[in-house]
């Protein structure tokens, strides 16, 4: 079994797909359970007035095309989960804010949160001397807050799609998902 996990490893490596830890595929499939698109419909959309936005830094946006991008540039695949983490936690909390404790969708969100917690837990081995300038400096400005930012208006449910499109983009793979 060793060897066979070793194998694995090694051709992961050799494809440049390093493999994730089994502590974030357990999580980021939890993630994906709770991601499902019924209910982005429902807790993002349905209980949102009609084209309600939320205000957001423009690096606060990842999407696949942002992923690809990057993966030409040559950043590992152990940094752009790194980057997916910061970023889709950040829009998770942009999103909580917004909302007032007793609306429908305030559960949703904290059970979110407290999975982007479990997942934060895994990640704090990281440090952002540890993975590429860029995504380091992008992390910096993801959390930074900063006025001096450009903002754009986005919709909640797109932040989760978003969230959950590059999710399975640097998760199916390494973590054996059957429909990525």
């Amino acid at each position: 079994m060793q060897q066979g996990y070793a194998a694995v490893l090694c051709v992961l490596a050799v494809l440049g797909l390093e493999a994730a830890a089994p502590g974030e595929c357990e999580l980021t499939r939890l993630l994906q359970d709770k991601l499902q698109y019924e209910m982005r419909l429902q807790y993002m959309k349905h209980y949102f007035p009609i084209n309600y936005t939320v205000q957001v830094q423009y690096e606060e946006v990842l999407r696949p095309s942002n992923i690809t991008r990057l993966r030409n540039g040559t950043v590992s695949e152990a940094a752009l989960r790194y980057l997916w983490f910061h970023v889709s936690s950040q829009a998770v909390l942009r999103i909580r804010e917004v909302l007032p404790e007793r609306h429908p969708s305030w559960k949703y969100t904290q059970e979110l949160c407290q999975l982007f917690d479990a997942l934060g837990k895994e990640y704090s081995k990281y440090r952002q001397t540890d993975v590429e300038v860029v995504v380091a400096d992008l992390v910096k400005l993801v959390h930074s807050g900063g006025a001096e930012s450009r903002r754009k208006a986005v919709r909640p449910k797109a932040l989760l799609d978003n969230c959950l499109k590059v999710m399975r983009m640097l998760y199916g793979v390494p973590c054996r998902w059957e429909s990525t």
